[in-house]
């Protein structure tokens, strides 16, 4: 009898990247997953940390949702439409997140 191997659904990956979106440059943390100015993400993932999404489209940050201190950034990629949310990080751009508040999800 054979054994199904199950991936692992968090892969922790330690990246550095320049945004595609307003093109600063972001020291990764293992769990940084967007831009911290602009917000914007970019579809790579199937599962958090695989890489292994084919699309690589730019996910625009749409709505977000506040759940007592946490704040929920909701995305929609910009090619094949997927929708993901993820949590915002402290050193997000409070300003930015100010504006989702307006378009609320």
């Amino acid at each position: 009898m054979s054994k199904i191997m199950q991936s692992k659904k968090f892969q922790r990956k330690i990246e550095d990247f320049v945004c595609e979106h307003c093109g600063t440059s972001v020291e990764g943390t293992g769990y940084t997953d967007h831009c911290p100015i602009c917000l914007w993400s970019k579809h790579v993932d199937m599962n958090p940390g695989d890489r292994a999404a084919d699309c690589r489209a730019m996910m625009e940050p749409v709505g977000i949702e506040i759940k007592g201190n946490e704040k929920i950034i909701y995305y929609q990629c910009q090619k094949c439409g997927l929708k993901h949310r993820v949590k915002s990080a402290p050193d997000d751009n409070f300003e930015e997140i100010l504006k989702l508040t307006r378009r609320g999800i």
